[in-house]
């Protein structure tokens, strides 16, 4: 890990068509250097170079445009520079390795360890699916009905409940809901899906019915297979889905 302190600056000019076993050179000092632990590395592509031949590289040129130079520039300890840079030397067969002294005043520090995957835990069974159908423009105490329903099933501890907004569509009285620019706040389709245990899904369907003046309730028979992911360290005996 890099540190405060003295380090070496290493540039390295190479072209942008230089090739290494089939590969491009570019490529595979890349991932030389980050195999071999280099704490980074930046590589940055030219606008116009020319080098040892003299030959202007330039996009403006189409036929020049192919050799354009790249640099690929990292800052290390002394140490790992001295392990790295006799295999860089081999890598680069026409280019520049440029290795200069420079102090490190602050290095960045790694960022937190990943939080390790936790296993999954799948429930499967039988369930059932409520839908409820309703206008975008249908309200309770002054508020969307479907928000007013949304909430009451997080209160009855509904495993979850989403919302789907129609573009187009009409219900028992033959009227037709659409959205245009001549009717752009027209009552347009809404429906909640739910999908829970049987028993939930009564209790709900039945808190849903005292709050619905017009709408269609759907009940359907489903088999669920629900996966949770399983509990962190020190959280065993946790439900993740209790609170949802």
């Amino acid at each position: 890990m890099l540190k405060r302190g003295p380090a070496k600056k290493v540039t390295i000019y190479i072209n942008e068509d230089a090739q290494h076993h089939a590969a491009s050179l570019h490529d595979a000092i890349m991932t030389f250097l980050l195999n071999r632990g280099v704490s980074g590395a930046t590589s940055t592509r030219a606008y116009a170079g020319f080098g040892s031949s003299h030959t202007l590289h330039t996009p403006k040129i189409e036929v020049l445009s192919q050799h354009l130079p790249l640099r690929i520039e990292f800052v290390e300890a002394p140490e790992k520079v001295e392990e790295v840079l006799p295999t860089l030397h081999e890598m680069v067969a026409d280019g520049l390795i440029e290795v200069q002294d420079t102090f490190v005043v602050k290095a960045a520090r790694r960022g937190p360890k990943p939080e390790p995957k936790r296993p999954h835990q799948k429930k499967q069974g039988p369930a059932k699916m409520l839908r409820v159908f309703l206008g975008e423009a249908d309200r309770w105490h002054g508020e969307p009905l479907y928000d007013a329903i949304v909430r009451k099933l997080r209160m009855l501890e509904i495993a979850g409940a989403t919302v789907y907004r129609g573009i187009l569509g009409y219900g028992a009285k033959g009227h037709e809901h659409r959205r245009s620019f001549f009717h752009p706040t027209r009552d347009l389709p809404v429906m909640i899906s739910v999908i829970d245990e049987p028993h939930k899904i009564g209790e709900a369907a039945a808190a849903i019915e005292q709050m619905l003046d017009d709408g269609l309730i759907v009940i359907s028979d489903v088999e669920m297979v629900r996966l949770l992911r399983g509990p962190a360290p020190g959280e065993e005996g946790h439900d993740p889905g209790a609170a949802r």
